[in-house]
């Protein structure tokens, strides 16, 4: 039985010492501030923030070139993807179009790329969650069917702590987001089928993260979920208060907080906090 290699692309989110322990392969993104242009990893998160928080307009990302994507899946392991949702990027499609390349010189390779149809940290634990199954003896075959299994009917919420980066992407009126800022409004976000749709509000962080957590606590009972993980853009203490909360009342095998780096990062904002399980 071949080795098989789990590729990933940065919007993934997970931690080093998860990337490590698992050897996982990570292409990273592109993230620019008008001319300059960085790929993903070459700014901390602290310093992204902070750039992003003092610019007049939005960073913008871009997906890897197919290149950098055939470059992970150089060598004698067979190979699974896992993609930011094609839906929210090019990614998917580049990840694809590399994998076409690849075959076309060694067709006997197995590569599979898969639509998370997610991002950030469920797309990350879909990641662990594939790593553990290649430790575990699956074949390439029985791993790909599981997670194209396991991805349906999958969710993830999130409390955005400004309304800001909306506002300078132009995704919302200047007048109404400022004004649901100085009321202290913090949007709640579901992540799924590929699509992030507001679904409630809340005054003031401790309630935001008490709604999320409420939502997350109801898909963790009802799926019987093991694994947490929280992230926060910049904020841990909020992910510790997070943390905290939902651990009150659910137990889990594992629980991982991780930050949102800077391809999610420009959507969410400094200040959120995002909670998934499976």
């Amino acid at each position: 039985m071949n080795k098989i290699k789990i590729v990933t692309d940065s919007s993934c989110d997970l931690n080093k010492d998860i990337i490590e322990k698992y050897n996982i392969k990570v292409v990273p993104l592109n993230i620019s501030f008008g001319e300059d242009v960085y790929i993903d990893g070459e700014l901390e998160n602290k310093e992204f923030y902070e750039r992003m928080k003092t610019s007049s307009e939005l960073p913008k990302t871009s997906c890897p070139s197919p290149e950098r994507f055939i470059s992970s899946y150089e060598g004698d392991e067979d190979v699974i993807v896992f993609t930011i949702a094609s839906s929210l990027s090019g990614t998917y499609s580049a990840a694809l179009l590399a994998k076409n390349m690849m075959l076309e010189e060694n067709p006997n390779k197995k590569i599979a790329v898969i639509d998370t149809q997610t991002g950030s940290i469920l797309h990350g634990q879909f990641i662990v969650k594939a790593a553990k199954l290649v430790e575990e003896g699956k074949s390439f075959e029985e791993i790909v069917k599981i997670m194209e299994e396991i991805k349906k009917d999958r969710a993830f919420f999130g409390s955005l702590e400004t309304l800001e980066n909306a506002i300078k992407g132009g995704r919302i009126n200047p007048m109404a987001g400022k004004l649901i800022n100085a009321l202290n409004m913090k949007i709640i976000i579901k992540v799924s089928d590929g699509e992030v749709k507001p679904v409630d509000s809340a005054r003031g962080c401790n309630n935001s993260i008490k709604k999320v957590v409420a939502k997350i606590g109801d898909i963790a009972k009802e799926k019987n979920c093991t694994s947490l993980t929280i992230a926060h853009a910049n904020c841990l203490e909020k992910a510790e208060k997070a943390k905290e909360m939902i651990l009150k009342n659910h137990d889990f095998e594992e629980v991982n907080i991780c930050e949102i780096g800077p391809v999610i990062g420009v959507y969410t904002a400094e200040g959120a906090i995002l909670i998934s399980v499976i």
